[in-house]
């Protein structure tokens, strides 16, 4: 079913059921009209034909009626009129039908051809006609005016309903064409919005893992020093006192370096939150991901010129512990500095955890492209003992693996033949 302007001009102004009502009303009208127009010609056709009037009063009101079908067989009507120009009658359905055809989405070689033929149809019967009514001296203008007059009205009555229904369907090809893309635009917006969201949930994610890695980095292994420390005061608080007191010292310096980090902890959260607060949901990720790593890019974090002091805590805590360095020392970036350190770190707490007692080996490696750091304890004393009872919270090793895996790296640990455990690491060095 083919549609022109005046159904997709009413498909604006209501509820489908009252354009559809308007459109057949519309055109019950256009036909009622061209009826009446026919039959008022019939009578002349009837009289010029030598047949009853009433054969031609029916005969126009039948091809007048036409019109009703013209949205859904433009090509039928423009047909009809074609066929009933000779009579001459039809004039309004020609002018609807050729405008109903080139506003319809017909390809455009059938509405020339049919256009074609009923230029040359209301030309041959206008030539005829003036020139019978000059031959019949209604008219005397000169041989001049029969060729004008025919030109001048077949186009007259042909070009004009062309060119608005062409007009009018290439204006509404392209208003559905930018409806179109307007509900093309929308949903595309609509799907950057909800990648937005997601984006945004995962930034926050990945934030709050951060911030649980930095914090379990930061406190875990001061504490558990505090604690080693703690007992160790506690076991020898009589029998030692020069003991206890030194033991004393340690437990207070740790209690303030774990202060001193948590507070540059909190004072980069506190200031990357108010830059959140700021940016559009879209940043968020990025302000993210730019909180935690803000203590590394101003120079705040640990470096691996600390490992000398790292081991050497692990050391007074009660820890044999031995330090080696292969290759020639140089730095590094700070992500990946402060990335060894933690390693380290995290690997020397796990042995005060869960292998209290046990000799420790840390091994730092200086390669060409990369950097390797190993930390393995030997089995512990007694099976099984542990330092002053500390709580694990299994997030450790996750916690290293993310980082070294961040930065391009390997991550390896796991239990050795000897009843030890060995973490290994390498780290990329550009």
């Amino acid at each position: 079913m083919t549609t022109t302007g005046e159904e997709h001009a009413g498909a604006l102004g209501g509820p489908w059921w009252w354009t559809r009502w308007r459109s057949a009303a519309f055109d019950a009208g256009l036909a009622f009209v061209s009826a009446l127009e026919c039959a008022a010609e019939g009578i002349r056709f009837a009289r010029d034909a030598g047949i009853p009037t009433a054969a031609g009063i029916v005969f126009g009101l039948v091809a007048g009626s036409a019109l009703l079908v013209r949205r859904k067989w433009p090509i039928a009507v423009v047909l009809v009129s074609i066929a009933i120009t000779p009579a001459q009658m039809g004039y309004l359905m020609g002018i609807v039908g050729l405008y109903t055809l080139a506003a319809s989405e017909l390809p455009r070689r059938i509405i020339a051809s049919l256009a074609g033929m009923s230029l040359v149809g209301m030309l041959i019967v206008m030539f005829v006609r003036v020139r019978q009514d000059m031959a019949q001296g209604d008219l005397d203008l000169g041989d001049w005016f029969v060729p004008f007059a025919s030109i001048t009205t077949a186009v007259g009555m042909t070009a004009p309903p062309l060119l608005l229904g062409l007009y009018v369907g290439a204006r509404r090809r392209l208003m559905e064409s930018l409806r179109e893309r307007a509900d093309s635009l929308e949903r595309e917006l609509m799907l950057l919005a909800e990648r937005a969201e997601e984006r945004a949930e995962w930034a926050r994610n990945e934030e709050r893992t951060r911030i649980a890695r930095e914090m379990h980095d930061v406190v875990a292994h001061r504490v558990s020093l505090m604690v080693v420390h703690a007992a160790a005061l506690q076991a020898v608080a009589r029998k030692d006192p020069e003991k206890a007191v030194r033991n004393a010292a340690l437990v207070g310096d740790m209690g303030r370096q774990a202060l001193t980090e948590l507070r540059e902890m909190l004072g980069v959260l506190r200031s990357g939150g108010a830059e959140r607060t700021s940016a559009p949901l879209a940043a968020v990720g990025v302000a993210a991901a730019m909180v935690v790593s803000r203590v590394v890019e101003e120079g705040e974090g640990p470096c691996l010129e600390e490992l000398d002091e790292l081991v050497g805590q692990s050391a007074a805590a009660g820890m044999v512990v031995d330090l080696s360095v292969e290759g020639d020392t140089r730095s590094y970036a700070p992500e990946i500095e402060q990335t060894a350190y933690r390693v380290v770190q995290e690997a020397l707490t796990n042995v005060h955890k869960h292998a209290a007692g046990a000799k420790t080996h840390v091994r730092l490696a200086h390669r060409a492209a990369e950097i390797a750091m190993q930390v393995e304890n030997e089995p512990p004393p007694e099976l099984g003992s542990s330092s002053a009872g500390l709580p694990s919270g299994g997030n450790g090793l996750v916690g290293m693996k993310e980082r070294v895996v961040a930065l391009g790296g390997v991550f390896v640990s796991g239990p050795t033949e000897a009843g030890g455990f060995r973490v290994s690491a390498v780290i990329p060095a550009a």
